[in-house]
């Protein structure tokens, strides 16, 4: 490939990137893909003369008012220890999974937070779990590599596996096929419940992100020595290697598709966002009109891809761990180590709206389709339901 050294978006000096986001992508249409994957071979505020002396230190009275604030509509507390993950069911975003420290993961309802499944038999702290394409089934997956399949509907479990120590956990988009990526470097792929086996290897470093990429034939995968792969899942093969001087020069922090994903951005420790084709494995560049990176020095920067210049630099005051983009809007969502869910306008800079509840950092959240309900889940062990309004709603 023909990129140079110069060609990679100098972002934010050393910082390491947490999630890196594209927006304003057209919507596609859903195709059914299950049948390309049957034939894949699978194996008190103070006096005014303290004024002075009180001026940029929050006093007692308003730190206890900061901790007592809480915005959301419903708190669900079954977890014992921090909670790692949350998601909503695709099919109807009624429905949430959250896992946590407690080796548990539990499938509940958003609306009045009652516990439909609890999924238990982990070995270690639950740090993915997800709803398949059609929300029937569940995965739970913890740090040491145990894997579990759920039916909701019975509330049974239908299947589980254990591999090395798992970096992440996804569905198939239009499949009962589950994919994950470990420590060794390996990606695999069952399908459930059957239990037939895919794997995809590569030079033992960890497999730190995936995704399966929407036409659902090809995921794409980061490793810790920066190399980007894209699978053909039905072949087995890498149809793109980037790596070296076209690759990232440290570990793969996270990565996001457009909605067809034919472009992939990825982020990394060594401070740099790539944008790649996936169809030519090339870097692409003035496609994208705005990206989001998340650092944990508390910076959200909003860069213009055309120009390759930042935008607007939106601080909080603490480290950002996730960050999201509302579909076809300039919103993007922040949650951070100061237990607040934040909302910025990426076109202005501007915050919108924040809100608080949590007496420790938050770990994960998600929004619902509609863009009316915010789940986070934190260090607290607690996981709340936040009613989200804007002026423009």
């Amino acid at each position: 490939m023909d990129n140079t050294e110069e060609s990679a978006i100098e972002l934010h000096g050393d910082e390491e990137i947490i999630e890196v986001i594209d927006l304003n992508d057209v919507e596609t249409g859903p195709d059914d893909l299950a049948d390309d994957l049957e034939d894949v071979d699978f194996e008190d505020a103070g006096n005014a003369d303290d004024a002075d002396d009180n001026e940029g230190w929050e006093t007692e009275d308003e730190m206890d008012a900061e901790a007592e604030q809480d915005d959301s509509e419903l708190t669900f507390s079954k977890h014992t220890g921090s909670v790692f993950c949350v998601s909503l069911d695709p099919a109807t975003n009624s429905l949430a999974v959250t896992g946590g420290e407690d080796d548990k993961a539990y499938v509940w309802r958003v609306s009045d937070g009652e516990v439909l499944l609890e999924c238990t038999g982990h070995k270690d702290s639950v740090t993915c779990a997800v709803f398949s394409h059609d929300s029937s089934l569940v995965a739970s997956g913890d740090m040491s590599g145990m894997i579990k399949v759920w039916k909701v509907e019975t509330k049974e479990e239908i299947w589980s596996f254990e591999v090395g120590d798992l970096e992440w956990l996804e569905w198939h988009p239009c499949a009962p096929v589950l994919l994950a990526g470990t420590d060794d470097g390996n990606v695999w792929m069952w399908k459930i419940p059957a239990g037939d086996c895919k794997t995809f290897p590569s030079s033992a470093c960890q497999a730190t992100s995936g995704k399966v990429l929407p036409d659902g034939k090809r995921a794409i995968v980061g490793y810790e020595d920066g190399t980007v792969r894209v699978w053909d899942l039905k072949q087995g093969n890498a149809v793109h290697i980037i790596k070296g001087q076209d690759g990232h020069q440290g570990a793969l922090t996270c990565l996001a598709c457009n909605k067809d994903g034919s472009l992939v951005l990825t982020g990394s420790v060594d401070g740099c966002a790539k944008l790649i084709n996936t169809a030519t494995g090339k870097q692409m560049f003035a496609v994208l009109p705005l990206i989001a990176v998340a650092y944990l020095d508390g910076t959200l920067a909003i860069y213009d891809l055309s120009t390759q210049v930042l935008r607007h630099r939106c601080q909080h005051e603490a480290g950002i761990v996730h960050l999201q983009w509302e579909d076809s809007s300039s919103l993007v969502s922040t949650c951070s180590l100061d237990g607040a869910l934040r909302f910025w306008d990426a076109r202005s800079g501007n915050m919108v709206s924040e809100y608080h509840g949590h007496t420790a950092e938050i770990l994960d959240f998600t929004i619902n389709r509609e863009g009316s309900l915010a789940i986070t889940a934190s260090g607290d062990n607690q996981v709340k339901v936040f009613c989200l309004q804007r002026p423009d709603r």
